[in-house]
């Protein structure tokens, strides 16, 4: 039996415009296992990249829990500073995020990059490179983000996650930038890499092939239980 690395109960976010509440993620319960991965799927709107911003602390639920790694995190109340080192913690040494568009470091060189995400989340810096060269980028190791293209950037925002050995990917449209041949690419690697490793991945995304590849698909324009 696959075990739980994360667990949803009943998890729901609003948001306020004017006078007026606008729900956005209602009642929301899954899990997801140790090496399986989730596709969020439906329209602009629906609450995938809210979800992905829950699911790493960067928003608070108006309802539910989250059990992620461990950590138990319930909705409610003032933010504690305990809550809030806990998620600061997930954030710097468990949990890697991948964005639409790469978030790397413009002064500093795509090895460099990797190396200091790899020392923020206490990993050998040692390993960039390799991890580098297994996105096959090792030979612009020492290019500067603004010096390789939009697809190479990408692999190495991907090499930056996998340095920190997360627990769990949360990859919101992490190829929606790219022409269709290099989010191939892109995807081959990133699919490839979290099987053989074993973490869990959750991927927002409108790309039906890219959902294709998930084990567990969740439209949340009809968001329930997983």
């Amino acid at each position: 039996m696959t075990e739980s690395l994360l667990a949803v109960r009943g998890l729901g976010k609003h948001f306020v415009s004017g006078n007026e509440t606008v729900p956005v993620i209602g009642k929301l319960s899954f899990t997801l296992g140790q090496g399986q991965s989730l596709a969020l799927t439906g329209r602009s709107g629906s609450g995938k990249s809210t979800l992905l911003n829950l699911l790493c602390g960067l928003e608070r639920p108006d309802a539910g829990t989250i059990v992620i790694c461990g950590e138990v995190f319930e909705a409610g109340g003032t933010v504690a500073l305990r809550t809030a080192k806990a998620w600061s913690a997930l954030r710097r040494q468990r949990i890697g995020v991948v964005f639409q568009e790469a978030n790397l470091m413009p002064a500093l060189s795509l090895l460099e990059n990797v190396r200091f995400r790899a020392r923020l989340a206490g990993r050998d810096p040692a390993k960039s490179e390799d991890w580098l060269t297994r996105l096959d980028i090792g030979d612009l190791a020492q290019r500067y983000p603004d010096e390789v293209s939009g697809g190479q950037r990408q692999r190495a925002a991907l090499a930056m996650v996998f340095a920190m050995e997360p627990a769990l990917i949360l990859a919101d449209e992490p190829t929606g930038s790219l022409d269709r041949h290099t989010s191939d690419d892109v995807t081959r690697v990133l699919f490839d890499l979290q099987a053989r490793y074993g973490c869990g991945l959750i991927l927002a995304t409108h790309d039906a092939e890219l959902a294709a590849g998930c084990q567990q698909h969740l439209d949340l324009g009809h968001s329930g239980a997983v």
